[in-house]
């Protein structure tokens, strides 16, 4: 990969709770540090490992205040926003950046089974209103989606789209991506088991 949001591995960051069901800040400054003593490339706050789907707005928000205070810039902050209502996520999108946060991760629409021209319209209205990158999220067994090449291409030409964590599970597919896109888009694995194929096709580890 070229200069990019980060290089090497980001850390999916889970949403501790406490026994009431709230955030449990605590709990989360252990884990920033575990991962920052560590040698972390980057943290992902708000994905899918983090409970984006269930956590309120409010919650979300308190969460990424805590984890960008914390970080101090030490790494990158990548805040999860993608949701499956385009004006949800330019909201969330507007407030992470707002807040702070280095990157969004942006997930595809889960459940409406949008076609790729919605996928391109929807990722596109987010980027026109904000200012920091995209990372784009292809994770299709569970949103039911998947991003074609061809519309990995149609959505790198976005100045704010720089990326994208793969976790279709298609070799094939991605290395069709890294030869479309090129330089135009860098590629993170989402999948343990195929970090160093796509570390291959010059890919690193979200």
């Amino acid at each position: 990969m070229n200069d990019g949001i980060f290089k090497g591995s980001a850390a999916a960051i889970v949403t501790p709770m406490d026994k009431h069901g709230n955030l449990d800040l605590v709990a989360m400054e252990r884990l920033l540090k575990f991962q920052l003593e560590n040698g972390t490339d980057a943290i992902v706050v708000n994905g899918t490992t983090g409970e984006s789907s269930t956590l309120e707005e409010k919650e979300k928000t308190e969460l990424l205040e805590f984890v960008v205070h914390y970080v101090n810039h030490r790494v990158p902050v990548i805040m999860g926003t993608g949701s499956n209502s385009t004006s949800n996520s330019v909201r969330l999108s507007r407030k992470a950046q707002s807040l702070g946060a280095s990157a969004l991760l942006l997930v595809t629409p889960y459940y409406n089974k949008t076609s790729q021209h919605g996928l391109v319209e929807h990722f596109n209205t987010i980027a026109d209103r904000v200012d920091i990158p995209i990372i784009l999220y292809n994770v299709p067994t569970r949103t039911g989606v998947n991003i074609e090449p061809e519309t990995y291409l149609k959505l790198s030409e976005h100045p704010n789209i720089r990326a994208t964590k793969e976790a279709g599970g298609n070799i094939s597919h991605i290395a069709k991506v890294a030869a479309l896109c090129g330089d135009r888009l860098d590629l993170y694995s989402g999948n343990d088991d195929q970090t160093v194929p796509i570390m291959s096709l010059g890919g690193g580890r979200a």
